[in-house]
Formats: structure tokens, C-alpha cells, sequence
């Protein structure tokens, strides 16, 4: 590639450099380059160096966009294994619960409405932007705290370490919030949390 670059620069400099010095020598005496003692522009020398400049720099960028065409392309780098997304962006579809409930595990998953309270299920916090995990038939220790599930959030292998099982109840956590409920309520209801539905597809 060294021997290329050679080449065309001895190439551009046998081409172009030798007419720029005798465009320079034909105008000494007439003072800088473009200009005569009468202070009239030099129309010729202007526009042959310009020319000479615009055709090394179309040379140098054709032989550069060659390197980079032949360059082989860098993959991304792979997702470690066991790597799941967390971030859960809103469906570009579907309905949104309104209100949003939250609820015991006898409370069916869906959309909620006023007349139809079901516990939401595609929750996502606007605090810590994770998806909501829900754990039916299970409750949260009393001894869960906010580093433990900023530590082992979202490993369901981890989380088990703080939930009790009991019958009826359903716990929720995100990575900074957690609830245990036995009954359909209005997650307004709980300032605490910043619970959002992220719409569920149709």
C-alpha cells in the first residue's frame, strides 16, 4: 500500500507541481499571485492552481474511498450471554389500561377500565425504566430493601431470596419500587410508585 501512495505522489508531483512552478515563474514581477502593479487579478494563475487543487484532491479522496471499500467491515460485538433487555418502550399498538390496577393472583392480567379491573401486566417504571416483574402467589420479605433489587434485578433466580409464598397475593418490583397486593387497586393510589402501562398488543 506504501508503494501505491509513492506512486501517485510522484505521479501528482511529475503532473501538477512542475506546471504550478512555471505559472509561478511567468508571473514574477507582477507582484503577489493574482494580482499585477495595476492591481488587475491574474484570471490564469487563480484558476490553473485551483484547478490543480481540485484535481490532487479528487485523486487523494478516490484513493482513500478505495481503502475504506476494501476495509472489512466491524461487526458489532455480541450481547453476553443470558443478557436480556430491561428497558421496555411502549408498543406502537394496542390499549392502555386507564386506570392501571394492580392486583392479588385472583385477579385476572389485561387491560383495566373502569368497569373491567384487571391487573396490568406490561408495566414499566418512569423512574428506573425497567419492566415490572410480578410473582403470583408471593410476597415480598419484609427485610427487601432498594439495593437488593438494584443488585439482582431482573434475575428471577436471585429475587426468590426475599419472597415468601402465600396464597392470593401477587408481588410486583421493578428495580428501584416493590408492592405486594391482594386486591385490585388503582396504582395512583400508592405515590410511591411511578407504574406506568406500556400499552398491550392486540
Amino acid at each position: 500500500m506504501d508503494d501505491d501512495l509513492d506512486e501517485l505522489l510522484d505521479e501528482v508531483e511529475n503532473k501538477f507541481c512542475r506546471n504550478i512552478s512555471v505559472s509561478l515563474a511567468s508571473s514574477k514581477g507582477k507582484g503577489k499571485c493574482g494580482k499585477d502593479s495595476g492591481e488587475r487579478r491574474n484570471v490564469g494563475c487563480g484558476k490553473k492552481i485551483s484547478s490543480i487543487t481540485e484535481d490532487i484532491d479528487a485523486l487523494l479522496e478516490e484513493f482513500t474511498e478505495g481503502d475504506h471499500n476494501d476495509a472489512p467491515q466491524a461487526k458489532p460485538a455480541p450481547l453476553p450471554k443470558g443478557h436480556r433487555d430491561n428497558q421496555i418502550h411502549s408498543q406502537p399498538g394496542g390499549r392502555k389500561c386507564c386506570p392501571v390496577y394492580l392486583g392479588g393472583s385472583a385477579v385476572a392480567k389485561g387491560v383495566g377500565t373502569a368497569a373491567s379491573k384487571r391487573s396490568c401486566d406490561q408495566l414499566r417504571c418512569t423512574s428506573c425504566d425497567f419492566r415490572v416483574l410480578t410473582f403470583d402467589d408471593c410476597e415480598w420479605d419484609s427485610s427487601c430493601d432498594y439495593l437488593f433489587l438494584r443488585n439482582n434485578m431482573p434475575d428471577h433466580g436471585k429475587l426468590v431470596a426475599k419472597l415468601m409464598k402465600r396464597k392470593g397475593v401477587r408481588a410486583y418490583a421493578c428495580q428501584c419500587s416493590w408492592f405486594t397486593a391482594s386486591e385490585a387497586t388503582d396504582v395512583l393510589m400508592h405515590t410511591q410508585l411511578r407504574w406506568a402501562c406500556t400499552r398491550h398488543p392486540d
